[in-house]
């Protein structure tokens, strides 16, 4: 477990998917967190790829959203990227942040990371100011990036943030 200030990170397990997809499947969600219509599948294949390490974001006693990351282990490219969706009802206190820092804190002092990546979209302010909060800075837009539910293309932000840049 990893705590933070306000949120506690655990490993999300299977009994974490029908809250994690019932978070997913909010319109504020689902907007940038797509998926088909089985979002349980959804967040099952994530606990299940080996590539990622998922953990569920708990908040008051309840499971509040996830965050997961990931690593590039070529020794001249190491990097970790993450990713976090939290439920629109706790948005404005905080607790994005607090589940990013708290897991770039592990990744710095347990795994020996010194920089990550995250890419949202580029229209998704809430998620860009959460991680711009922490100390991510822009590093370019990704043009035309990602295709949207809308059948369309749309940019994605690249951001990155190094050890020294980290806010507490």
């Amino acid at each position: 477990m990893l705590r933070g200030r306000a949120v506690t990170l655990r490993l999300a397990t299977a009994a974490d998917v029908p809250a994690l997809a019932a978070i997913r499947a909010t319109p504020e969600v689902r907007r940038w967190w797509r998926g088909d219509d089985d979002l349980a599948a959804a967040v099952g294949a994530d606990l299940a790829d080996e590539a990622l390490t998922v953990y569920a974001i708990e908040h008051a006693g309840r499971v509040v959203g996830a965050i997961q990351w990931y690593a590039e282990d070529d020794p001249d490219y190491r990097h970790a990227g993450m990713d976090v969706f939290l439920d629109p009802a706790v948005r404005g206190a905080g607790l994005g942040g607090d589940a990013i820092r708290t897991l770039a804190r592990h990744l710095i002092d347990e795994h020996g990371h010194h920089r990550f990546t995250v890419d949202p979209a580029a229209a998704n302010t809430a998620a860009v100011r959460a991680y711009a909060k922490v100390g991510f800075r822009p590093v370019g837009v990704l043009r035309r990036y990602e295709r949207g539910a809308d059948g369309r293309w749309h940019d994605g932000l690249l951001m990155d943030l190094l050890v020294d840049d980290l806010t507490d």
